[in-house]
């Protein structure tokens, strides 16, 4: 079944995202990620059947694997069942819903890149710098950086979130939490780093996001997922190219070439992207998590 858009009659919905809609459940939130894919700060008019699905369920498998490191909003994933009031929905919410904590959002992306690619790239080539700060000579896209680097970006309600300096965000949310934000930003993904890498898995960078429960900082929204990160195959790694991935990078190089303007309405994607996309997703959550995920 792919959901685009979820009809949860009886509840209200408070945020309808490019990916995922929100209901207000009362002290907790019901985030539903549904099989809409965005790309250039567009949602595309065709959906990646079972998407959702990866994308909950992924950052479920995350939620659990990493909770030692910072606490995290997941109250619930139906795994044992839903409460009753949800139960009429279940085709709706199974596999791609979640039942979270409501939180005092931080309005920034905290971004840790390991390799040197995509926008980090783009800074690079122009000035030699990642996030304002220099790096070695030489470098070729995706190579991997000496270390991890924490690169805020900050949510802009519109349009592209914006690159700032780890100075810049400790000015405007104070060094202490800026600090935390980073440590915590990067031992998240070095954690995550590891594991990808067992499995075949290249974690070149990725996003996270974190907000205040009961005046704890906590790892929200979702977690390391092929939406907010950037999986590259180790087999097929090779510096100095475009790396064949395991998230979206596959349909905004499609969206490139086929000449869409990225000012107007997207296309349609062909019958072949889709599927390619597709198993792209489903590709990742069986190689991180060892196991198929049952669609």
């Amino acid at each position: 079944m792919t959901v685009t858009e979820t009809r949860l009659d009886d509840l209200r919905l408070i945020h309808r995202g490019k990916v995922r809609d929100t209901y207000d459940l009362g002290d907790s939130l019901l985030m539903v990620a549904t099989d809409r894919l965005s790309a250039f700060d567009w949602v595309l008019p065709t959906p990646i059947p079972d998407r959702g699905k990866v994308l909950t369920s992924l950052s479920v498998y995350w939620f659990h694997k990493l909770r030692d490191i910072v606490p995290n909003h997941l109250i619930n994933d139906g795994s044992d069942g839903w409460p009753e009031e949800l139960r009429p929905y279940s085709d709706q919410l199974d596999k791609r819903a979640m039942i979270v904590r409501r939180a005092k959002r931080i309005d920034y992306e905290c971004v840790v890149r390991g390799y040197i690619t995509g926008s980090g790239w783009a800074e690079y080539q122009e000035h030699g710098t990642l996030a304002g700060k220099p790096l070695p000579e030489g470098l070729r896209d995706g190579d991997r950086l000496p270390e991890p680097v924490f690169t805020p970006a900050r949510k802009n309600e519109e349009g592209h979130d914006e690159n700032i300096s780890v100075e810049t965000l400790e000015n405007e949310v104070g060094r202490e939490l800026a600090t935390r934000l980073g440590d915590i930003s990067v031992r998240l993904y070095q954690a995550g780093l590891e594991h990808a890498s067992e499995r075949g898995i290249i974690l070149a960078d990725t996003k996270f996001e974190f907000g205040f429960v009961d005046g704890e900082l906590t790892l929200i929204d979702e977690a390391l997922t092929p939406d907010s990160s950037r999986f590259w195959l180790k087999s097929e790694y090779q510096p100095g190219r475009s790396q064949p991935s395991l998230d979206k990078q596959f349909v905004r190089d499609w969206l490139s070439g086929s000449g869409w303007d990225k000012n107007s309405p997207p296309p349609e994607l062909p019958a072949d992207v889709v599927e390619a996309t597709r198993s792209r997703y489903l590709e990742a959550y069986r190689l991180i998590t060892g196991e198929e995920l049952a669609v």
